[in-house]
């Protein structure tokens, strides 16, 4: 820059003209400047005043301004800083692609990223707050800053980790690069001066990468090219920060995959996306990495967004969305917000998104990202009335040109009006205002208008008001305000018995004196929850048992009360909430223990547990965000998740969208799912530890281990409170050892393993175990080794096994492992069962064995007291009678039908041998069905809590039939 004269009266003449309000803070800010005569004050008169009003509007240029005042000077003498349309998204790509040439560190990539940030969103500021540049072009320009950050970071943290790791490929060998979605007002191109960034990572197919020292499967990759971008962005050093990101929009929000496969994220969407996901994805667009891919995957996503018919329930989701955000503005006091308070800015959003959401199918104009376009979409299509929507783009430009006043003071992500005078006579400055008076008004003005289309669109129904007009008799109820004789308008129908035991049971709730105890934000929650639980429980005509539960786990999170403000603001969790309580105890008990199931009660898929493929992949991705050496918090992540996905398969069996085999089915794929997670990370432990196992040729056994089911897991038969029966098999040579540093013999490793799969099954955490293991099916039980050769195992087999054990492998079924060992299993497990049998003494044993049983169930204590009971499982003509009567028939026919043991659980065992007239049809049929009501009884009980056993007069006739085909099959 040409150096002039310094002329303090010029100065002088400048401050003159800024207002007095902010003259004097302008004056000592700039005092600096002054002492050393900065030619920046001096160039001329027009750019003296922009400088002082700079100062005067923001901090955040102020500071730039005394730092760097030289290089502010060069700045501003650039057209491509100071005048429209010489900042474009390719200049800027440009600029930045030339000073990331040299830069070959982390470090100094972060440092370029925020000095290139510092430079670009001051002229951005500048050329807002200081002259009064539009609205449209000013969050454009910040968003094509951001991209072209994102987009650089991106890059080069690619070929930083190609050199370790080549590239991602896909099924065809392709190089798959990152697809990054930006969300929200980055995706509209409409971010704010001070802004942070929703961004969605994801990538075209699974696979693994090549071309470096290591392959990772693509998952793996993209997460940790992920962290490194969000690293580089976010983290604030001492140069600042380039963009504050937020990866909540995911999906599964913060404990989902950083990065998931397009496959994945469609699955995720089409099974368990949620309403507020809709409106998120409206915005969406790929704004870095392989955008034309990317803009593929938001194509294969419309389906979910917008509906081929007029959605109206989207003004639904909207009310219940903007009262969420009503009661958070009234918890946080921020009805000085101009972002979320009334007639704020979010109102305006939820205008054009509610259209968009509810004719978007029909009106494919409206599937846009940009608020400015759709309004205009709206008038034309006749959807708003043009006053309405003139008023609409008025308002909405004011408070976002407001936002960015607000922010450029100090570069504050915040949407709240200052209260200080000072502060306020600022922001008026900056939108062009004279004083805050002038621009309060008219900021009332454009909020007051707002509302009133707002409540056009989202009006309360007659019946809602009508609702809302009857709450305050509950909160009298809760209070103990309500006369005795109103009870009756508050419960109609309800047994008076059941009224009189949820009222005692309030009136010592009420009286307890940890709840009297409880901090002000706690009782005001538990003031705003306990009226709609007595509303919605009356609803339902609940029982006394079923509010003692409700008050126990209201009692359990009082004192942790986020989870009374979710149910608070989400009504309809609470209903399910209230009819999961009143169906089973063992449900209440398990969200009493562990609250952060309500979650659960929020997932459109709680009624729709998920397959197979898709538990492993959710697993998967869940653990993927867990350290490798964070043992604690990999336990707890297993057990939450069992838990979380038990509970989906108890609310579909209680709500009957699950019939019994199904229910097993999920419940046996948890298992398996954790099975092989629980396997992977203990033979990696083992393994980073030890080394691989070697046998004696030289050749390793790499993951040679296998883990066999046998009962109810081997038969596909769990039940919610089932324990695991297992056998580990492996098949390495004994004589061996581990090629680690720190070696051990192979049969010792396999122990270990062993050991180690399940402690992390069966020790305790804050969240208890995920399952008790049962190991006494192994060769010689609890005398046997832990871990088993395959080969010892067919040798036991074949020559030490009594015929129980042999019965016990009926059922037993391959569960994860080695596919080799599978198949080893497999073939030995086919040669044992259908080795020919002497009939007689076959049926001598099965028929000792089951007296042994009835025998060891009758000297139990009190047994005989309770003979006017049955016991669905142990009492003759239960399920071990079917059971038994299955595998002495598998046993004895296999040798000349070995199809008939292809499978291990009871109904298809059943089924093979009707089918070869081993066992009569009619006979195989009435069995099948009441082995499936024997076994839905008792699931019902364990979902009570109770034992599996009924009254004596229950089941007469199934029980006897099943003795019936005993004694015929038995010949007894």
């Amino acid at each position: 820059m040409e150096s002039t004269q310094f002329d303090p009266a010029g100065l002088e003449a400048s401050l003159a003209l800024m207002p007095p309000a902010t003259r004097t803070l302008v004056a000592e800010k700039i005092s600096p400047l002054v002492e050393a005569k900065a030619a920046i004050l001096s160039h001329s008169l027009s750019h003296t005043e922009q400088v002082l009003k700079a100062v005067a509007v923001s901090d955040f240029l102020a500071g730039i301004i005394l730092r760097y005042p030289d290089m502010v000077a060069d700045w501003l003498l650039s057209e491509r800083f100071t005048r429209t349309g010489h900042m474009t998204k390719a200049t800027l790509q440009d600029d930045l692609n030339e000073l990331l040439k040299p830069v070959h560190s982390s470090e100094a990539l972060a440092k370029v990223l925020r000095e290139f940030r510092r430079q670009h969103m001051f002229a951005i500021v500048f050329r807002d707050l200081v002259l009064q540049e539009s609205f449209e072009v000013t969050a454009r320009e910040v968003s094509w800053l951001a991209e072209v950050c994102i987009d650089a970071a991106l890059d080069w943290h690619e070929q930083a980790l190609s050199r370790q790791y080549g590239y991602a490929l896909d099924s065809e060998g392709n190089k798959q690069r990152m697809v990054i979605l930006g969300m929200g007002k980055l995706g509209a191109e409409e971010l704010n001066v001070s802004s942070d960034i929703d961004l969605i990572f994801a990538y075209h197919q699974s696979g693994a990468t090549a071309g470096g020292r290591r392959s990772l499967d693509n998952q793996s990759y993209f997460v940790r090219l992920g962290q490194k971008l969000i690293q580089s962005l976010d983290t604030v050093t001492a140069d600042g920060f380039v963009f504050r990101v937020d990866m909540r929009l995911r999906p599964y929000g913060e404990s989902g995959a950083l990065a998931l496969s397009f496959a994945a994220m469609e699955e995720y969407y089409a099974d368990q996306g949620r309403d507020w996901e809709r409106y998120a994805l409206i915005k969406a667009a790929a704004v870095a990495g392989d955008i034309e891919q990317g803009q593929q995957l938001l194509a294969s996503l419309h389906p979910f967004v917008y509906r081929k018919y007029i959605d109206y329930g989207a003004i639904e989701s909207l009310r219940v969305m903007k009262e969420m955000i009503v009661k958070d503005v009234r918890r946080k006091g921020m009805q000085q917000n101009i972002k979320v308070g009334d007639g704020g800015i979010r109102e305006v959003e939820f205008i054009a998104q509610v259209f968009q959401l509810m004719r978007g199918g029909r009106v494919p104009d409206l599937q846009q990202r940009s608020l400015l376009a759709v309004l205009t979409v709206l008038q034309r299509e006749q959807l708003l009335p043009a006053a309405a929507v003139s008023e609409l783009r008025q308002a909405y430009l004011f408070l976002r040109n407001l936002e960015h006043a607000i922010q450029g003071l100090q570069d504050k992500q915040t949407q709240l009006i200052p209260d200080d005078d000072l502060s306020r006579s600022r922001i008026a400055l900056a939108t062009g205002y004279a004083d805050w008076n002038s621009c309060e008004d008219q900021l009332n003005h454009y909020r007051s208008r707002v509302s009133a289309h707002f409540a056009d669109l989202i009006s309360d129904t007659p019946e809602e008001k009508a609702e809302a007009e009857s709450k305050p008799l509950w909160r009298q109820l809760w209070l103990s305000q309500i006369d005795r004789d109103q009870l009756a308008v508050l419960f109609p129908g309800c047994e008076s018995t059941e009224v009189e035991s949820a009222l005692q049971q309030l009136q010592a709730f009420r009286s307890d004196a940890r709840i009297i105890r409880l901090q002000a934000q706690g009782r005001e929650r538990l003031d705003q929850f306990m009226p709609l639980l007595l509303e919605y429980f009356a609803q339902q005509r609940g029982t006394g048992e079923t509010f003692s539960r409700l008050l126990g786990f209201v009692e359990s999170v009082a004192r942790r009360s986020a989870y009374l403000a979710m149910l608070n603001e989400n009504e309809e969790a609470l209903r399910e909430l209230i009819t999961l309580f009143a169906a089973s105890r063992w449900v209440a008990e398990q969200i009493i223990a562990t609250p952060m199931l309500l979650d659960e009660l929020l997932h459109s898929s709680l009624y729709s547990p998920p397959d197979l493929a898709t538990l492993q992949d959710e697993l998967r991705q869940q653990m993927l965000q867990v350290p490798e050496d964070d043992l604690e918090t990999q336990m707890e992540t297993l057990r939450y998740f069992k838990k979380a996905h038990v509970l989906r398969v108890a609310a579909s069996e209680l709500r009957g969208t699950l019939p019994l085999m199904k229910v097993s089915d999920y419940l046996t794929f948890i298992a398996e799912t954790i099975l092989n997670q629980v396997f992977e990370q203990a033979w990696t432990a083992l393994v980073g530890r030890y080394g691989v196992p070697v046998n004696k040729d030289g050749s390793l056994c790499d993951r040679d281990f296998g883990i066999v089911g046998y009962g109810k897991l081997g038969g596909i038969e769990l039940s919610y409170g089932s324990d695991l029966d297992l056998v580990f098999l492996h098949d390495c040579q004994a004589i061996g050892e581990t090629n680690g540093e720190k070696s051990l013999d192979n049969q010792v490793f396999f122990t270990r393993l062993g050991q180690k799969i399940i402690h992390l099954l069966t020790a305790k955490t804050v969240s208890g175990d995920i399952y008790e293991v049962d190991m006494r099916l192994r060769p010689s039980g609890n005398s046997g080794l832990l871990v088993s050769s395959v080969n010892s195992f067919y040798q036991y087999q074949m020559e030490n096994a009594w015929t129980w054990e042999h019965q016990a492998l009926v059922r037993a079924r391959f569960i994860c492992g080695s596919p080799l060992i599978k198949q080893r299993f497999m073939a030995t497990r086919k040669q044992i069962l259908t080795a020919p049998r002497d009939p007689q003494i076959l049926r001598k044993d099965v028929l000792a064995m089951r007296q042994k049983m009835q025998e060891t169930l009758a000297a139990r204590p009190n047994r005989a007291a309770k003979a006017n009971e049955f016991d669905l499982k142990q009492d003759a003509g239960g399920i071990v009678d079917i059971e038994f009567m299955v595998q002495y028939a598998a046993l004895r026919w296999a040798s000349a039908h070995p199809a008939v043991v292809e499978w291990s659980d009871n109904i298809r065992l059943l089924e093979s041998l009707s089918a070869r007239s081993l066992i009569a049809a009619e006979d195989a049929k009435e069995l099948c069905e009441i082995y499936r009501i024997f076994r839905s009884r008792g699931h019902l009980l364990a979902l009570q809590k109770l034992p599996g056993k009924v009254t004596g007069s229950e089941f007469v006739a199934e029980r006897e039939r099943v003795k019936a085909v005993w004694r015929r099959l038995f010949d007894v």
